[in-house]
């Protein structure tokens, strides 16, 4: 069996990294950092990364919806966003909480999006028209986190009143609450069965509760600070838990044990999650990095690999004296420990180069559509490769498209094709980044020429018609 490998290496932010999220189709990573922006990474090596800015204040969450078309993100500048996650950097901004926004999540079918703040409460949206549907106001402190179960028919939340709360969203009713841990809770989750929720505290412990008989399953005291986050694996057979002591743990859930303990990040680990297959996992820190890792792991069960974690660690030990004469008893096995891995230790890969960054600006809102939006239909994977995502049709029959927004466009998808391309030398990419910056300058000219001419088009008209007016006046006092 072999051990969790790190694979990338993601440097782009200026602070510390808060959230991570793959994209559905695993080529893409979305994270949200203290610096304000939100960046997607793409695991091609000669893609560019895109760095979005809108947020006014760090970003707290971030999240790909199901069908991969929208990036949600929450920030402490009380808002949240829905973005487009393409070159045009388009959003819209959702404005209902009157604190930091800590969290959001997506409902299973993308159709409604849960929000968690410093207000105490939690809010959930429709996706389709932006629309605010209901609060859950119980909690007596921040709202750190808030997550949709996989049927969408609970909520679970977790907060700084120590407690964790499980609501019906039919009835928008608080139907549990679980008081075990010893300090707040900064996260919580479902497993993929909907019938366990995990949660992550401060008191640096990991709980997990059965919903169904309300009872607390496992506790877990691996790490020695607080732990920020934690992911389940597809299979739910395995866990893995971010911690401020610097470390991410791997736990077995079917034996009740860690079998890892990771080291890479150097300062506290506050993101941490499995892609959608569970063959990769990613993590993200105060030091600003984003760490992507193979799991390796998800191949075998858990009898082998504990099998396996045993003889590697308690290999079989020399005979005993007392084995020989007379027998007696005697102890050979040590304490219990989990494999620790640490890649700083290995030698450096000097191959794989951080990723060049494309900043993209807010760009105004894009259009609410009021039938079923391009969002909200699954689309196949051609049809998803087909579709143009560079515009956004209000009704079935696209609108012709303006010289200007023709230019527009060709630059986006010129930049684009340069940032997959992979055998165009970094000196020619260079020089096409160059013209592709001048061809904006150029269409912005372009555009404030069109409004002066629109400007002295309507002043001319304006001059005509006054001028018959006069003529009109003269004739009559003739």
């Amino acid at each position: 069996m072999e051990d969790p490998v790190l694979q990338r290496e993601f440097r782009g932010h200026k602070n510390a990294v808060t959230s991570i999220d793959f994209s559905p189709d695993n080529k893409q990573l979305a994270t949200s950092s203290l610096d304000t922006f939100l960046m997607i990474w793409n695991f091609k090596p000669p893609s560019r990364a895109l760095r979005f800015m809108g947020h006014t204040e760090g970003v707290m969450s971030i999240q790909f919806s199901p069908s991969g078309r929208l990036v949600a993100s929450a920030s402490l500048d009380k808002t949240v966003r829905l973005w487009l996650p393409t070159i045009k950097g388009e959003s819209t901004v959702l404005k209902a909480h009157t604190g930091a926004v800590r969290s959001v999540n997506f409902s299973s079918d993308g159709q409604c999006l849960a929000t968690a703040s410093d207000d105490k409460s939690i809010k959930v949206w429709t996706v389709q028209r932006q629309h605010f549907l209901f609060s859950l106001t119980q909690h007596t402190n921040w709202v750190r986190c808030a997550r949709f179960s996989p049927d969408g028919r609970l909520i679970a939340s977790c907060s700084d009143d120590k407690t964790v709360k499980i609501w019906d969203v039919a009835n928008k009713l608080c139907i549990n609450t679980f008081t075990d841990h010893d300090g707040y809770t900064n996260f919580v989750d479902f497993d993929s069965s909907g019938t366990c929720v995990a949660s992550a505290s401060s008191d640096n412990t990991v709980k997990l509760w059965d919903i169904r008989t309300n009872k607390l399953l496992q506790h877990y005291q691996v790490h020695s600070s607080r732990v920020n986050c934690l992911s389940f694996h597809p299979s739910n057979n395995y866990l893995i838990t971010a911690s401020s002591d610097s470390t991410i743990k791997v736990l077995d859930l079917l034996e009740g044990r860690q079998l890892y303990t990771l080291h890479g990040h150097k300062g506290p680990v506050l993101a941490v999650a499995f892609s959608r297959g569970g063959e990769r996992f990613a993590s993200g820190g105060k030091d600003t990095q984003v760490l992507v890792w193979k799991t390796n792991f998800d191949a075998f069960n858990s009898t082998e690999i504990y099998k396996k974690q045993l003889k590697r660690m308690y290999p079989d030990a020399p005979p005993h004296i007392n084995d020989i004469y007379p027998r007696s008893s005697h102890l050979h096995t040590p304490q219990m420990h989990s494999i620790e891995i640490n890649p700083r230790l290995e030698v450096a890969d000097t191959q794989t180069s951080d990723p060049s960054v494309i900043d993209i600006g807010s760009s105004p809102s894009f259009p609410q559509t009021t039938s079923h939006s391009w969002y909200d239909i699954p689309a196949s994977q051609d049809e998803r490769q087909r579709m143009d995502f560079q515009h956004f049709p209000a009704s079935s029959q696209s609108p012709p498209l303006s010289p200007l927004r023709r230019q527009e466009e060709k630059n986006a998808s010129l930049l684009v094709s340069v940032a997959d391309h992979e055998i165009i030398p970094p000196v020619l990419s260079d020089t096409l980044e160059h013209i592709v910056e001048q061809l904006d300058i150029l269409t912005q000219t372009v555009s404030i020429l069109e409004k002066r001419l629109s400007l002295t088009e309507d002043k001319l008209k304006e001059c005509l018609v006054n001028q018959q007016k006069i003529a009109f006046h003269v004739r009559l006092a003739d």
